[in-house]
């Protein structure tokens, strides 16, 4: 299913905004655990969806700098959440050749989630299908801010003149250097906010914003982002 790469009109790069699960709980009068739970089944779903389509790229933000000021008992349910999810899904990324990255200050992470993740990086590290990019403990803001501290210390120890920095070295500094930038952004939920996320990657990209909720995001809802986003014309600033 990694053969459409090339279709016309399909983004090479999508990054999603997963928004709506403790909603969904609310609406249905579940535990919030039981709305990330069914919004980890909805994280399969669309990396299926992004296959099927030749999709090369997926970026889910699925834990941001801000999440941390949540409840212990929520936070600390996410991140088991987390692991399970990680190890459960191992033996289908390697199947369906889906290589794993993550971005963010994953520091922060506790061990068990950190170790998780560089084993599951490891093991898909010569996947060559899907590539799928869980940001975690990220914040966009934080990360420009990471990469001026490293151009401004390159300068200071006589690396590098200011008049050398461009657009294209801040990126190289950013979490995901190396990656392309997002075509198309999809946000759940109705809310009309970007939410620190991707900030200077997304500059020119597409924005899709739905009213489901990301448990409820389905393949008519993937295919209502790809229909608004092969009608858009990409003019970049030019006329």
């Amino acid at each position: 299913m990694d053969n459409m790469a090339d279709a016309p009109n399909i983004p090479e790069h999508i990054a999603v905004i997963m928004d709506g699960n403790g909603r969904w709980a609310q609406k249905h009068g579940v535990p919030r655990a039981k709305g990330h739970e069914q919004g980890g089944q909805t994280v399969q779903r669309v990396i299926d969806l992004c296959r099927e389509h030749g999709v090369k790229w997926l970026t889910l933000y699925a834990f941001s700098t801000e999440n941390w000021g949540r409840s212990k008992l929520e936070v600390t349910a996410l991140m088991r959440m987390l692991v399970k999810y990680l190890y459960e899904r191992l033996p289908e990324m390697m199947e369906k050749n889906v290589r794993l990255h993550a971005i963010g200050e994953l520091y922060m992470l506790p061990k068990n989630a950190q170790e998780a993740l560089r084993d599951v990086m490891e093991k898909t590290r010569g996947n060559t299908g899907l590539n799928t990019v869980l940001a975690l403990s990220y914040g966009s803001r934080q990360e420009i801010t990471a990469a001026a501290r490293a151009l401004a210390q390159d300068v200071r120890d006589g690396k590098l003149e200011p008049a050398d920095i461009t657009p294209e070295l801040l990126s190289s500094r950013l979490y995901t250097a190396g990656m392309p930038d997002p075509d198309l952004l999809i946000r759940t939920s109705g809310e009309m906010r970007i939410s620190n996320y991707l900030l200077w990657q997304i500059s020119y990209s597409e924005i899709h914003v739905t009213d489901t909720l990301w448990p409820d995001f389905d393949r008519a809802d993937f295919d209502a982002a790809l229909t608004d986003y092969a009608a858009r014309n990409r003019r970049y600033g030019k006329r």
